[in-house]
């Protein structure tokens, strides 16, 4: 499996559907997630082994401030934003439980109330344009953190024009994370050593 995001070929007609049902049947490697970008099924890998402190401290400190009924998690869930023909997997979600009690494999990307990505360098493009753009429509908070730069940008009140309003933080400075979780986030913990040449990354 290659370090870097793959697209695997589908048929150019290919309706988002068909391709939703493609990607259930996906037997992807261990470690490995798919998603529905730009009209193409997208296998790349889950994230590092060093992000995992990071995306544990997030969901212990979001946990307390999630919204009734929503639940906090890091597991690669397929959320579906059919106007956009997208399907992503955040790594991590808040997302309303019972958007969980469906049959099949994907779950409805308006459930989700947050919706946070590490960024590196193999993933920027897509977490900094493609899901900005995608979540900005529908999803209420979205938290990008730039691995590499060491910084959090928190987005929030979306539009049919994307977020309305953006901050950002270097890692070790509190950044206030806003409704429905209104509460200051500690990201003291969140700097980890990068690889130094960008072809070592992995997600």
């Amino acid at each position: 499996m290659t370090e870097r995001p793959r697209a695997i070929d589908t048929p150019p007609s290919g309706a988002f559907e068909d391709l939703l049902q493609i990607v259930e049947g996906l037997d992807t490697p261990a470690g490995c997630k798919a998603e529905l970008i730009r009209g193409k099924i997208v296998v790349s890998p889950w994230s590092k082994l060093r992000y995992k402190k990071v995306m544990k401290a997030l969901r212990l400190q979001l946990e307390p401030h999630a919204p009734e009924g929503h639940d906090v998690d890091v597991a690669p869930f397929l959320f579906t934003f059919p106007g956009s023909e997208r399907g992503y997997g955040p790594d991590l979600h808040v997302a309303d439980e019972s958007a969980f009690d469906a049959e099949g494999r994907h779950a409805d990307g308006t459930a989700l109330s947050l919706a946070a990505e590490l960024t590196s360098d193999s993933t920027k493009d897509v977490d900094w344009l493609d899901k900005m753009e995608t979540y900005g429509r529908v999803v209420p908070v979205y938290l990008l953190l730039d691995m590499r730069v060491g910084e959090i940008n928190v987005l929030w009140d979306p539009s049919p024009k994307g977020y309305r309003s953006r901050t950002n933080v270097p890692f070790g400075r509190p950044v206030r994370i806003p409704a429905p979780f209104d509460f200051d986030l500690d990201t003291s913990g969140f700097a980890v050593e990068e690889a130094e040449n960008p072809e070592d990354e992995q997600r």
